[in-house]
């Protein structure tokens, strides 16, 4: 397995970065895995951009001093911090839509032993009007993680995010993305590994999150270089 370290010098590159490894693992079959924290950023989802109060949400992100990235998938907005953890697991399949669900539960246990590591433990759902809501989401005094699936025909990639600390700023950013959208959002709704009593350290999340995704697998480690 390839693990990628790092993150490129700006949200777009980083973003493409993630893209090009799953092209990668369509051409020589070998799974790839990235665990990282994004820059400053509010992700908007395909549903997001046509919404009609688009512009209006881009400008709430941006005054508040968050890049606007647009991800060519569905779901709603969600915030890094800068100390927001992101995920990619990127493998080779032949029937990509044959084992989603399977998938799915495999990276939520996989997720979930991982902050048992970080000193939590997480369940499955959600609270209420939460941010970017789906059925494959960790809570642990508000929600802490979403995953989410893309497939293609010969590779299929599960990615999340964890929040690690900053559940106030994360709120406070949101509720106005939100409002804009006219999608329920509660601010009290987002937690965070640190908020529950575990750790807030967003290097030690990587590092469990590598071991628990990783899966015993041998890994040969690329840097991705911010330059």
């Amino acid at each position: 397995m390839r693990l990628l370290r790092g993150r490129a010098a700006d949200p777009e590159t980083d973003f493409q970065r993630t893209r090009k490894m799953a092209e990668t693992v369509a051409e020589d079959r070998e799974p790839a895995l990235r665990v990282w924290r994004p820059h400053r950023q509010v992700a908007f989802g395909r549903r997001d951009t046509n919404n009609v109060g688009y512009e209006r949400a881009r400008r709430a992100a941006h005054d508040r001093g968050y890049t606007v990235i647009e991800r060519a998938v569905g779901g709603r907005a969600v915030a890094y911090t800068g100390s927001t953890v992101s995920f990619s697991l990127a493998v080779p399949t032949e029937n990509p839509r044959g084992t989603i669900d399977d998938r799915y539960e495999w990276a939520k246990a996989a997720v979930k032993r991982a902050l048992d590591d970080c000193g939590i433990t997480a369940r499955t759902g959600e609270p209420d009007a939460s941010f970017c809501p789906g059925s494959h989401s960790l809570q642990a005094d508000g929600k802490i993680a979403g995953l989410a699936q893309r497939v293609r025909q010969s590779v299929a990639v599960v990615g999340g995010i964890v929040v690690v600390r900053d559940h106030e700023a994360i709120a406070e950013v949101l509720a106005p993305v939100y409002e804009a959208l006219d999608v329920p959002f509660d601010p009290q709704s987002v937690g965070s590994v640190a908020n529950a009593g575990g750790t807030d350290d967003p290097d030690q999340v990587i590092a469990a999150l590598e071991r628990s995704l990783a899966d015993g697998r041998d890994v040969s480690v690329t840097a991705i270089r911010e330059t």
